[in-house]
């Protein structure tokens, strides 16, 4: 097992290379010219002003030229300095990544919760009403837009009904948290802030659960397809002749073993939802990172869109890593074919 972990990390920086490489590819491809967003569009017809600014941005060296330095200035930490912020990607990253994290966590646990027990009761009512609401529910939530689903929610919920607030992850009057770990909700708690974790909880709240529906949808339809095979299985019939409960059939036997094929699709949900913020965050003007790739594609800026592509490059490889590990753990049958195939 060691060595099979050892061989998907030793090679997780070639094809993190690979995507970083093509990243910036395709951001210098573009027609348009960044120096648009740096010196504005006014200062374009300034021939002096232009060539400063290539100088200044390192614009007017070579393609291959530029690749290198910027792979070079990569080892050392330095993502680059951002055109439209003019701070270093690498510090609007740290500070933005927090806030992606939390929405991201908190809408991979609602949607694998509710998404697991969607599945389960499906499979478990098969052909009945319970399950066509399963169904439809996942159906929907897997196939509608997140921006129509978010503007509905956001319509519905805060405009219409009031129940919750509206965009940003806290109130306009109210005072951010003491950073301690980025996650407005656990720093609340850490500084006794109750209003202030009650303000971050309810703001969370609609933002996490357009972002995990997706989940929802894509989980429940998994757990469900699975249930129904384990429970056409022999070790069922024998669990069920030996005299247990049909709650045990159900969460114990079946399950458990149901669970495996569905580890795949959550740890590559994680990853989704980290890049595939984009438009929640805009949508609730929540300041992560999905929020600032939106900023720097409009802005044209190069180095913070080739940063946000590392981040979500390196979130893919990361979770499926640990993904295959987690199934290693849960599968014996896999862990004793990374022994062997080590």
């Amino acid at each position: 097992m060691f060595a099979y972990v050892a061989k998907r990390i030793v090679a997780m920086p070639f094809l993190l290379l690979g995507v970083i490489t093509v990243a910036f590819l395709l951001t210098h491809f573009t027609a348009a010219d960044p120096l648009t967003s740096i010196i504005g569009e006014r200062q374009m017809n300034n021939p002096d002003v232009v060539e400063a600014a290539r100088q200044r941005w390192g614009l007017d060296r070579s393609l291959p030229e530029q690749y290198l330095v910027y792979l070079g200035n990569l080892v050392t930490g330095d993502f680059g300095t951002s055109f439209r912020t003019r701070q270093p990607v690498a510090q609007d990253l740290i500070v933005r990544l927090p806030a992606t994290l939390e929405l991201v966590i908190s809408a991979m646990i609602l949607g694998t919760v509710f998404g697991i027990t969607l599945g389960v009761f499906a499979a478990r009512s098969r052909g009945g009403v319970i399950d066509n609401l399963a169904r439809l529910f996942a159906l929907v939530g897997a196939s509608a837009p997140v921006f129509w689903s978010g503007l509905l929610v956001l319509f519905v919920f805060s405009v219409q009904l009031g129940w919750l607030p509206g965009p940003g992850r806290i109130d306009a009057r109210a005072v951010a948290p003491p950073f301690v770990t980025g996650f407005f909700t656990i720093d609340s708690l850490l500084a006794g802030d109750w209003a202030g974790f009650r303000s971050a909880l309810l703001h969370l709240l609609l933002p996490a659960s357009v972002l995990g529906w997706t989940v929802t949808g894509i989980v429940s339809r998994m757990v469900r397809a699975s249930m129904l095979d384990v429970l056409s299985q022999e070790y069922i019939l024998a669990a069920r002749a030996k005299g247990a409960s049909p709650v045990r059939v159900l969460l114990h036997h079946a399950l458990r073993n149901a669970m495996l094929p569905t580890l795949t699709i959550i740890g590559f949900s994680f990853a989704y939802l980290i890049t595939g913020a984009v438009l929640t965050e805009t949508i609730f003007a929540w300041p992560g990172i999905g929020s600032y790739a939106v900023s720097a594609a409009r802005g044209l800026d190069h180095p913070a869109i080739v940063g946000v592509t590392i981040v979500g490059g390196a979130a893919f490889l990361v979770s499926n890593l640990l993904t295959d590990i987690a199934y290693a753990v849960v599968d014996p049958r896999v862990k004793l074919g990374a022994k062997v195939g080590a």
